[in-house]
């Protein structure tokens, strides 16, 4: 048995509403083997179990693990030369990537977000060239990465089979364009090879190696409404159901995919998925920015969870979430930090700031903006909804996943802070990444005092940069000038896809649906 006693300053197990949480001062928990077993004051605990190692100085705040509900990359698309732009043109340009090396990839993210005191990420995968062995392969080392530097993952493999660029089938895409450009694009469409059923045999083949894992889950992500055919929502409805996997699906996030799914279906995305049965607590919808009264209805009554990505809504020009109404109808939420924050990273206390801040609407009644319980749940509890850990995490309670970080107070609080200020309010408008003493997860510290204590920090990121340092593949020229030259027609694409009579502008409150 391996146990350690983790003792803090001021102990925050959980939110308790939108605006309150338990705390607990000189709080101090003892765990064993990943699991927690005493919670109470660390005179106490200390007292009855004078033997075990602890861990803290009693001068942080501890609080659950962190939870990032949607996350895609390592290295971030401005690192990899693609600039933000409206989702549907950013498509496009994310063509200039290059080729990464996916397991030092994926550690330079996990860095970024164990630093920030995250233990849980929901890893959405897309993109992978190749045949089933080379994708699997690929999926491989990206779990690889977060096994050797002890986060937990929550990998799923985003599928696509239809219209993979502009909302229009592959093939009628490729014909629109000039002579010169046809081969270039369809020798892009030809990379990814994946079928229907080697998605499914992907995700049943990674279920059956990694899902009993401790830190390891398998999950499904048909990628979105306009990337998947029909055929392939039911199958994903049905693996779902049989393997009880939660799926994880973007949708609505932009005014483009509000009107792609009404030319689709006559209705709206969510009425569309509704058909297929997907909707319920193992379903999450990743951003919902242009959901509306009855979707967020209907979502609130099947209890259909949505992870908001605050940062990624605001860099891609995707709209403000209506985050006030998801609160008030009560739906799970969770907070994503998607491809990168508002700081081209993975900075988790950032974000709770920005999420905190961006739905702050005019007026004076404090239920009808997020508060610090919230936006604190959300990153927790919220987030491990999500996934097939459920309510195994997000709170530090006896029983649940010993996850936690422990951040350094007197960081926060120098030169001075009024004693009057809560605890919590102190750590979330405050804290910075610097400030971070300590990360545990699954009962194992994988971070301590600016180390990892897993993987060699600087020897993988000098082994990425080395890796980088090389000159451009044929293939990486040749899809750096077709993301160019494809630019123009995917504006023309667009130019006239949203009637204005039909649709109402593009920014809305938060607060208004």
């Amino acid at each position: 048995m391996v146990a350690t006693l983790v003792r803090s300053r001021a102990m925050i197990t959980k939110a308790l509403s939108a605006t309150a949480w338990e705390e607990m001062a000189d709080g101090a928990l003892i765990q064993e083997d990943g699991i927690i077993t005493e919670i109470g004051t660390y005179d106490d605990l200390h007292r009855k179990h004078p033997q075990i190692p602890v861990v803290g100085s009693g001068r942080e705040v501890m609080l659950p693990g962190f939870v990032n509900a949607h996350h895609h990359v390592g290295l971030t698309p401005v690192q990899l030369g693609s600039p933000d732009m409206p989702l549907e043109l950013w498509f496009v340009t994310r063509m200039v990537a290059r080729n990464v090396n996916p397991y030092l990839d994926t550690l330079y993210s996990a860095f970024e977000m164990i630093g920030s005191g995250i233990t849980t990420v929901q890893h959405l995968h897309g993109w992978a060239p190749g045949k089933l062995p080379d994708v699997e392969k690929r999926a491989g080392e990206v779990i690889r990465a977060y096994e050797d530097i002890g986060m937990r993952v929550s990998y799923c493999f985003a599928l696509r089979d239809q219209n993979r660029l502009v909302y229009q089938a592959d093939e009628d895409f490729v014909a629109s364009l000039p002579p010169e450009l046809r081969g270039p694009m369809q020798r892009w469409f030809d990379r990814f090879q994946l079928t229907l059923e080697d998605n499914l045999d992907l995700f049943r083949n990674l279920h059956r190696s990694h899902n009993a894992k401790r830190r390891v889950r398998v999950q499904l992500a048909p990628a979105n409404l306009h990337w998947c055919s029909d055929k392939a929502l039911a199958a994903m409805g049905e693996v779902s159901r049989s393997n009880d996997a939660p799926i994880h699906m973007h949708l609505l996030e932009t005014a483009y995919q509000k009107e792609y799914a009404r030319r689709r279906g006559g209705g709206t995305a969510v009425e569309y998925l509704d058909r297929f049965g997907l909707l319920g607590p193992n379903m999450t919808l990743g951003h919902g920015v242009w959901l509306n009264e009855k979707d967020i209805d209907r979502l609130a009554e099947t209890g259909t969870c949505i992870c908001h990505n605050c940062s990624s809504n605001f860099r891609l020009r995707s709209g403000v979430a209506p985050l006030n109404r998801f609160e008030a109808k009560g739906i799970n939420t969770a907070i994503g930090l998607d491809e990168a924050g508002i700081n081209d990273d993975r900075d988790m206390l950032q974000e709770l700031r920005l999420v905190l801040r961006a739905h702050r609407v005019p007026g004076m009644a404090e239920h009808e903006v997020p508060g610090i319980g919230q936006v604190l749940r959300m990153a927790t509890v919220g987030g491990a909804r999500t996934t097939s850990w459920r309510d195994g995490l997000g709170t530090l309670e006896v029983g649940k996943g010993a996850d936690l970080s422990l951040i350094d107070w007197d960081s926060i609080a120098y030169p001075y802070l009024d004693e009057l200020t809560p605890t919590l309010d102190a750590v979330v408008q405050r804290a910075k990444t610097s400030a971070v003493r300590a990360v545990m997860c699954d009962g194992e510290v994988i971070y301590q005092d600016g180390r990892f204590t897993r993987v060699d920090r600087d020897g993988a990121l000098k082994a990425l940069h080395d890796d980088l340092n090389r000159a451009l593949a044929d293939d990486e020229v040749e899809r750096r000038q077709l993301s160019k030259a494809l630019l123009p027609h995917a504006k023309c694409f667009y130019a006239d896809y949203i009637d204005p009579a039909r649709h109402e502008p593009f920014y809305r409150p938060s607060s208004r649906v």
